[in-house]
């Protein structure tokens, strides 16, 4: 790769700090993706997986997500799992650096619509063939007036 792509790119974001940069589609949460979740990461807690206990005593009258689930959407809702659609001309890979911030101000019951909105907040280069993008990632529940999830997200963008 050469350093006009990245300086290019570089130049692109730069000018997008402060903006939204991706709004995705609308996402249903099942109780499958739910249930698989609740397997993969070995957290069968009953508000999530036992659907008649949660409809029954749940403070939110229905099975729950997982807030790490909603955190892990961010991928497919992002769009990063697309290799025909990369985030900036010349990335090879995006590799999660980390958090910087993490609330989960509501619940996402089974059932409800969710859609990731991105804001970039920030682009440095790090290495000569990296750069590093800081993102606003907010949750949206279809209906609901307080998101589900609100993280600072850390990319690396490898050239």
């Amino acid at each position: 790769m050469t350093e006009n792509t990245i300086s290019s790119a570089l130049s692109t974001l730069q000018t997008q700090v402060g903006q939204e940069v991706h709004v995705s589609d609308w996402m249903t949460i099942s109780q499958d993706r739910i249930n698989a979740f609740a397997a993969a990461t070995d957290d069968p807690q009953w508000i999530h997986v036992d659907v008649e206990r949660a409809n029954r005593e749940s403070p939110y009258g229905a099975p729950i997500a997982h807030g790490y689930l909603t955190l892990s959407l961010s991928v497919p809702l992002r769009g990063l799992v697309d290799a025909a659609k990369p985030i900036a001309p010349g990335v090879r890979n995006v590799i999660n650096y980390g958090l910087n911030k993490l609330r989960f101000p509501n619940a996402v019951r089974v059932g409800s619509k969710i859609r990731g909105r991105f804001t970039l907040q920030a682009v440095e280069q790090v290495a000569p063939n990296v750069l590093q993008i800081t993102e606003q990632y907010t949750v949206e529940i279809e209906g609901a007036a307080k998101p589900a999830c609100i993280a600072e997200s850390v990319m690396r963008l490898v050239f």
